[in-house]
């Protein structure tokens, strides 16, 4: 494994934030990752795990520890069964299952970050979500010090939460099998009304898996939400906040506000969330909240782009993300009486 010592973090994260580790590890197999996880455990060393760092917001401070960076390779496709290994790139994994002409998470295209984190975050847009494609994540258990298989549901996969995230010092991710659909090249049927429309057809119809492919590309990128070294819209971590999810009472002294705040005509975004609960829009919140697109006049502010999406604009501290983030937070609610939840992991800093 390569080791490093004093190492930057900030050039592992799409943020570009965040100071440096103690010591950074490179491991590229399973069993270096296995080995460095067990050795961090065995020293008592505190252990950040980082993939392509698309959803981690390090401190200013760094991480007094060992980062260990996974960059396996590992892409197998048998029929419709596919296995990837945790290092893999989502977005270069999803292009290779649609050049199959397989159907299941071509609308996941250009979502930045590796395979092994999308069961941790149970990872979806425009309609889909891993959980319903994934069979089984092979992961090292570091409370048993063994290799485990846990299938699809001992996952506990819900709305961008999974065991995974429940448990974050306890699973390691290392391989991730899934299940997709050989619908003749076709994608599967499009659930997700703004993706309908830019195709001209309807909700619940299924097109060309290509095609749907390259409209969410297209889609994400006009939101700033593909990665662009050159675009400081992408300097982040793509939805920085989960859609929140209200039970009855609360959705109900939500719409109370929004009719007070602008009138008895707005209807906020609402979506069924199961067991009585309703799904909203945190990026219709954070607008209506008067945080609107590039709000912000330091060097971190709100996508020029996208309101759910906060950004480093080339010069920001960690420090400055969060300054932005609690101040979205604290006017969100405020206005709304709804908290956001950050959706990015923290390290060594929290809102």
């Amino acid at each position: 494994m390569q080791e490093l010592h004093d190492a930057p973090l900030a050039p592992l994260t799409t943020f570009r934030l965040g100071g440096p580790a103690t010591r950074l590890l490179t491991a590229t197999t399973d069993a270096e990752v296995v080995a460095a996880v067990a050795e961090a455990d065995a020293s008592g060393t505190p252990l950040l795990v980082i993939g392509g760092g698309s959803n981690l917001v390090i401190g200013d401070k760094g991480f007094d520890g060992t980062a260990l960076r996974i960059a396996t390779k590992g892409f197998t496709l048998s029929g419709t069964s596919l296995e990837l290994a945790a290092g893999e790139v989502w977005t270069d994994a999803v292009a290779r299952t649609v050049e199959a002409g397989l159907a299941g998470i071509e609308c996941l295209a250009g979502i930045p970050g590796s395979a092994g984190a999308t069961p941790i975050q149970n990872v979806g847009a425009y309609g889909q979500e891993v959980s319903s494609t994934i069979t089984e994540v092979v992961a090292y258990d570091r409370h048993t010090r063994e290799t485990v298989t846990l299938p699809n549901a001992g996952c506990s996969f819900s709305y961008r939460h999974s065991r995974f995230k429940a448990e974050p010092d306890r699973f390691v991710v290392l391989r991730v099998r899934f299940a997709l659909e050989e619908a003749g090249g076709l994608s599967a049927p499009l659930a997700y009304p703004e993706t309908a429309r830019a195709m001209g057809v309807e909700q619940g119809e299924r097109v060309a898996a290509a095609a749907a492919r390259e409209t969410v590309l297209k889609l994400r990128a006009g939101k700033g939400m593909v990665l662009d070294p050159d675009d400081h819209d992408t300097w982040s971590a793509g939805s920085f906040f989960t859609n929140p999810i209200l039970d009855e009472a609360a959705f109900q002294d939500f719409l109370a506000r929004v009719h007070e705040r602008l009138g008895p005509d707005v209807t906020p975004p609402a979506f069924p969330a199961g067991d009585g609960r309703t799904k909203t829009s945190a990026a219709w919140l954070i607008d209506r909240a008067g945080f609107t697109k590039g709000y912000g006049s330091g060097p971190a502010r709100i996508s020029t782009k996208h309101t759910l999406a906060l950004t480093n604009r080339g010069e920001a501290t960690t420090e400055d993300l969060l300054a932005l983030a609690r101040e979205v937070v604290a006017g969100v609610h405020a206005a709304f009486g709804v908290t956001l939840v950050n959706e990015p992991v923290t390290v060594g800093v929290a809102l």
